[in-house]
């Protein structure tokens, strides 16, 4: 075997084309798996979700991708709305002494005498789901909690997912991301 001398430019070349082609073969294993997911995506089947709070705190994004919905065609509009503020308060019809939502993500507006609309916003909330679980004791349930994809990172093995004790959280095909309550199917 001949003892080749290999130039300085040479080896540097050779370095570079070998971490071209380690940089394509990376690339293109990304894409694959991306193409792979980009059929399912996760989502909490609302029928399952048993409110444990697993949502805020498991999420590997500093603020969960998990966010309360409401269902208002399943909503009453009710005059005290079990979601937004505790029933057992002090003043339950008003004050915000006796609201659920950590965070001041519900807000509620009047309607007529004697109901209100509540709407979230998603910003401000955190999915701890303690306005869900009041609205699901209390009520009819027209608060859920949603993996909202504009925030989710679609992780391969989803860390809510391995915390949920209800096993809610599942694929679901990425044409059809969400899975919705329905008047008549209440909890």
């Amino acid at each position: 075997m001949k003892n080749r001398n290999i130039s300085r430019r040479e080896l540097l070349r050779n370095g570079a084309r070998g971490t071209g082609l380690l940089a394509i073969g990376g690339a293109m294993g990304f894409f694959s798996l991306q193409t792979k997911r980009g059929h399912t995506v996760w989502q909490i089947d609302p029928y399952k979700c048993i409110q444990c709070g697993n949502c805020a705190v498991n999420c590997v994004l500093d603020v969960s991708a998990v966010k309360c919905v409401h269902a208002y065609a399943v909503c009453g509009y009710c005059e005290i709305c079990t979601g937004f503020v505790d029933p057992k308060a002090s003043n339950p019809a008003g004050g915000a002494e006796g609201e659920l939502c950590p965070t001041g993500a519900i807000s509620r507006s009047f309607v007529e005498d004697p109901y209100y609309e509540y709407a979230i916003d998603e910003e401000l909330c955190i999915g701890c789901a303690k306005c869900v679980k009041g609205c699901t004791a209390f009520s009819n349930g027209s608060l859920f909690l949603q993996i909202r994809h504009d925030r989710c990172l679609n992780c391969n093995q989803c860390s809510i997912a391995e915390a949920c004790p209800a096993r809610a959280i599942l694929r679901v095909p990425a044409n059809k991301p969400y899975l919705l309550k329905k008047a008549g199917n209440n909890v």
